[in-house]
C-alpha cells in the first residue's frame, strides 16, 4: 500500500474533511447503533467515520499504516474534542487480545490490498480478531469508467494558502489480476515556485460480487447480506453502485 504520504495525506483530510459523506457515514451509523462492544475501523486514516460514530457514542478504535493520516486524526480527534485508541498497524499483522463486535472497512480502502494471498489472510485475521456472532462490514466497488492513458487535474489551497495541484493518469487495466494502476502526482506551489513534490503509484483491486462472497465464506463466514449504495439489503443493479458485504463470524 504504497499511499497516503505528506502532501496525498494532506488533500484527503482537506478533500474528505470530518463530516463529509457519501452515504457512508450514515449507512454505519445505522448498522452499528446497537453494537454494545468495542468496534475496530482498520485504515481509520483521517477520522472521517471514526469521528462520527464517536460522536454517536460508539466505543470505536483503529489503526493506519501511515503515520501522516494518523497526525491527520489525532488532530481531528482534538478539534472534535473526542478520544479513541489510534495506532499505527498493518492489516495483515495487526495482532490483538481485545475481541471486536464489529469490524468496518468503509469507502473501498480494501481493495487497496492488491495481492490475492494478502487479501485472505486480512480477512480471516479479522475473523480471529472478530467474538462470536460479530460483524465484519466492507465496500467495494468496481472501476468501470477507467480509461487507459487518460488524465485530470485537480486543485487544492491549504490553510497557509498554498496551492496543490494533483495530476491523475489512469495508467493500467490488467485483467488477468483485476487491478487498476494511476499514478498520481502532486506538487506544492508558493508565491509561484514548486516547494515540494510527490508521486504515486495507485493500485486498486476489483471482485466480482459472488467471488468475494465464496472468499468470505471460504475463511468461516456467514449470513453473508449485500447491500448496494448504502441501502441495507437492496440488491445490487448496475456496475456504478458500491457494494457493502456484511458478514457474520
Amino acid at each position: 500500500m504504497q499511499t497516503y504520504h505528506s502532501i496525498s495525506a494532506e488533500v484527503y483530510n482537506l478533500d474528505k474533511p470530518i463530516g463529509s459523506s457519501f452515504g457512508d457515514v450514515e449507512y454505519y451509523s445505522q448498522r452499528l447503533s446497537h453494537v454494545k462492544g468495542k468496534i475496530l475501523e482498520p485504515a481509520v486514516g483521517t477520522g472521517r467515520i471514526l469521528i462520527p460514530l464517536l460522536e454517536q457514542g460508539l466505543a470505536i478504535e483503529g489503526f493506519d499504516l501511515s503515520e501522516e493520516m494518523l497526525a491527520y486524526c489525532r488532530d481531528n480527534l482534538k478539534m472534535a474534542n473526542k478520544e479513541a485508541n489510534i495506532f499505527l498497524a498493518n492489516m495483515e499483522t495487526f495482532q490483538s487480545e481485545q475481541q471486536y463486535e464489529a469490524i468496518i472497512i468503509p469507502a473501498g480502502t480494501f481493495l487497496l490490498i492488491e495481492d490475492d494471498d494478502k487479501a485472505f489472510q486480512i480477512l480471516t485475521n479479522f475473523h480471529h480478531h472478530l467474538e462470536s456472532n460479530g460483524r465484519l462490514l466492507v465496500d467495494l466497488f468496481l472501476q468501470p469508467d477507467f480509461s487507459e492513458g487518460s488524465s485530470h487535474y485537480r486543485t487544492f489551497t491549504n490553510n497557509q494558502g498554498e496551492l496543490i495541484t494533483l495530476q491523475v493518469t489512469q495508467s493500467e487495466v490488467n485483467y488477468i489480476n483485476q487491478t487498476t494502476t494511476s499514478h498520481h502526482r502532486y506538487d506544492k506551489w508558493k508565491d509561484g515556485k514548486c516547494i515540494e513534490s510527490e508521486f504515486e503509484i495507485f493500485t486498486l483491486k476489483w471482485y466480482g460480487i459472488n467471488e468475494f462472497k465464496r472468499l468470505l465464506m471460504q475463511i468461516g463466514f456467514r449470513d453473508i447480506v449485500i447491500s448496494a449504495d448504502y441501502c441495507y439489503q437492496q440488491d445490487p443493479t448496475n456496475r456504478n453502485q458500491v457494494i457493502t458485504f456484511e458478514a457474520v463470524k
